[in-house]
């Protein structure tokens, strides 16, 4: 697995060089854009309009136009002069509780990864978060952003989760209305979640759509014809308890 980003978590005097790794990797199904009658693949190229020429990735450089038409320049050199080395560190700015970080904020995982020689300190952070159920709140600069991160202790290393700030989190777009619940319905909800309640096994989940992308490939470059495999009719069940009746005994069989 590549590294993402190196960098160190500093807090006070400690010091602890590590690696950012992905936690995730991209599975799904990519399609490339054809034109309609030739069947030949779409090609994209960087065109400057004054030369009328391809501009190869080496010779484009960063821009921010700070009046029409107009641009001041960075070269990456420059970019990372700016940053000072404190922007280059993983650095706490504090601690505090797991349950105060609204699940809202996160945005992207990293794994934090110790270098050789820093497994000693790396270890008393994780265990010292661990045993008080805190995580560290940090920033660092990653690429040309600041990111506000948390370090997230796990039983095997550290998780470095990436927030959006504050000012990034759109507004709920529609006001939700307020409405009455009995205490029928609030019990019968209660006794849905009861029974369909059971430990959570990331093994058991899948893609299954991709599973019937590339089963409808492969039905193409034989030549069939793709068929629905949405064949079930409405639901006519309109009534909330009667749904959540049905619920229930849908579970409790092991069909829901």
């Amino acid at each position: 697995m590549a590294v993402a980003h190196k960098s160190a978590i500093s807090v006070g005097l400690l010091y602890i060089p590590v690696g950012l790794y992905k936690t995730t990797r991209e599975i799904g199904i990519s399609f490339n854009q054809l034109c309609k009658d030739t069947h030949e693949r779409i090609k994209y190229k960087k065109i400057c309009p004054s030369c009328n020429k391809e501009v190869k990735s080496e010779d484009i450089i960063k821009g921010y136009e700070f009046e029409e038409g107009k641009y001041i320049t960075f070269s990456e050199d420059e970019l990372e002069k700016i940053k000072s080395k404190r922007d280059k560190t993983i650095h706490i700015e504090h601690f505090a509780k797991m349950s105060d970080i609204d699940s809202i904020y996160f945005e992207k995982n990293y794994y934090v990864i110790p270098e050789p020689g820093a497994e000693k300190a790396y270890e008393l952070l994780r265990q010292a978060l661990l045993s008080k159920e805190e995580v560290a709140i940090a920033q660092t600069v990653f690429t040309t952003k600041e990111e506000l991160l948390i370090l997230y202790p796990e039983e095997d290393c550290i998780i470095a989760k990436m927030l959006f700030y504050q000012e990034e989190i759109q507004e709920i777009p529609k006001s939700i209305s307020k409405v009455e619940i009995t205490n029928e319905e609030m019990n019968m909800a209660k006794m849905m979640i009861d029974t369909m309640t059971k430990q959570f096994d990331i093994l058991a989940y899948h893609d299954e759509y991709q599973e019937k992308l590339r089963s409808a490939i492969t039905q193409k470059i034989q030549g069939q014809e793709i068929v629905s495999s949405d064949t079930n009719k409405p639901n006519n069940v309109i009534n909330l308890m009667e749904a959540l009746q049905r619920t229930v005994e849908q579970a409790k069989k092991g069909t829901a």
